[in-house]
């Protein structure tokens, strides 16, 4: 099959489109025919080498965690899905080499949900890391409930602008910084924008005088810093960005993959509760422009790569 795929950590140039191995169908897996993968920030920083103290590579590494497709083949084991079914998938392993930058992929079932009806296989895509992020933290880790006000970061960004649906659906207040450009955009979504840099403090005490319920980090550092001075008395204040947060009293979070959680995010977006939006797309053999893009650190939305199955 036709895949992209690396041999040695590096930048964008490291990755090659060709032929490599089709990937086989465990007892416990789905083959799964890709239509669409999404691009995220975790995927070049893989490729660059950063959490190779905690993914071992086996190269070559077919890059991509987040799927969509059909099922041309369940496992021996598999009952949840068939053939024909449309599917997403969270599709990370505890080690880098099967990716979802590929035209077929051998997706765990205990990473698989059902494609939102709704949604393009484009915006299907977009939605499981990013979502099951967003709802972990916002559900699990931070605990938030009605009546509450939450602080999201880069809330036009992916993980960002599901959480600000998300936060708003719990029936909690959410502030979203973004630059001025995507202001209208985190309106549309039900949040209220702040502009980060310089002064952010200031302009979110404005809204907030009594200090946020929670705050919800992807940035990390300095951002990390002024969000945990803005908690109120009680607050709650994580991470997916910084481990340093727990020296301010916060819980940092790796997104883990949950069939059951994705399952519910598929059924939000089917009553637009959250939606996906889909900034650009690049063709599979254009997939180290789709890292250059999303390295740049500016995309609202999502970035997502496509097999084209024309042929």
């Amino acid at each position: 099959m036709k895949a992209i795929s690396y041999s040695r950590y590096g930048g964008p140039d490291v990755l090659e489109y060709g032929d490599v191995r089709s990937p086989r169908v465990g007892p416990d897996t789905v083959l799964v025919k890709v239509r669409a993968a999404s691009v995220n920030p975790v995927d070049w920083k893989c490729r660059e080498g950063y959490l190779d103290s905690m993914l071992e590579a086996v190269f070559p590494v077919i890059p991509g965690w987040d799927v969509s497709g059909v099922v041309v083949q369940p496992g021996a084991a598999v009952t949840e899905f068939e053939v024909g079914d449309e599917v997403i998938a969270y599709a990370r392993e505890d080690f880098l080499s099967r990716g979802t930058f590929a035209e077929y992929v051998a997706a765990p079932v205990r990473t698989l949900a059902r494609k939102p009806l709704n949604l393009s296989f484009e915006e299907a895509a977009g939605l499981p890391l990013v979502g099951l992020t967003a709802y972990q933290v916002l559900i699990k880790v931070l605990g938030v409930k009605a009546g509450e006000t939450v602080l999201v970061h880069a809330a036009a960004g992916g993980v960002g602008s599901i959480a600000v649906q998300l936060a708003r659906h719990l029936g909690a207040r959410a502030i979203g910084t973004a630059s001025e450009s995507n202001h209208d955009f985190v309106r549309s979504l039900g949040g209220e924008p702040v502009t980060y840099g310089e002064g952010l403090a200031e302009r979110v005490r404005a809204l907030a005088p009594d200090g946020v319920d929670a705050a919800f980090d992807t940035i990390g550092g300095e951002t990390m810093r002024v969000s945990a001075e803005l908690l109120a008395p009680e607050g709650r204040l994580a991470s997916i960005a910084d481990p340093d947060v727990v020296t301010f009293g916060g819980r940092y979070y790796f997104v883990r993959p949950a069939a059951d959680d994705l399952q519910h995010l598929s059924e939000l977006a089917e009553r637009g509760v959250v939606s996906v939006h889909v900034a650009e797309t690049f063709p599979l053999e254009r997939a180290a422009d789709a890292h250059r893009l999303s390295a740049e650190g500016r995309t609202r939305g999502k970035i997502v790569v496509t097999v084209d199955w024309t042929e």
